[in-house]
């Protein structure tokens, strides 16, 4: 995959639960205000210095609203990466009623395991 795409909340959701990992790419501030639960905080342009921080397998890329999200799920498939941007960011995630908290990331990519208890709807 050298392009990436835009997915919808559902979709996103569909593959957080079948395991693949949410990078959120805004600030540790913006992030800390409020991120979807379970998401690694990885700001955009600290992308291609940390990928190697992050699990094999697909990526799904969030921020605000989606633009910078777009952009960072691009970076990432130019590195070699399968990266999605969730449109709408986590202001969508929160609109379907899905699981966000706020806080700074607890522990770094590479060791954080995705807290499933979120998503037992």
């Amino acid at each position: 995959m050298t392009t990436a795409e835009e997915i919808d909340v559902a979709t996103a959701y569909a593959m957080v639960r079948s395991g693949d990992v949410v990078v959120d790419v805004r600030l540790p501030e913006e992030y800390a205000s409020g991120h979807v639960a379970g998401a690694v905080n990885i700001p955009l342009r600290e992308l291609p210095a940390r990928i190697g921080e992050l699990p094999h397998g697909q990526i799904v890329t969030v921020c605000s609203l989606g633009n910078r999200s777009l952009r960072g799920a691009q970076t990432l498939a130019r590195l070699g990466r399968t990266a999605f941007s969730l449109r709408g960011g986590t202001k969508a995630w929160e609109a379907a009623g899905l699981p966000t908290v706020a806080g700074p990331e607890p522990v770094r990519a590479r060791r954080r395991r995705f807290p499933w208890r979120w998503f037992s709807r």
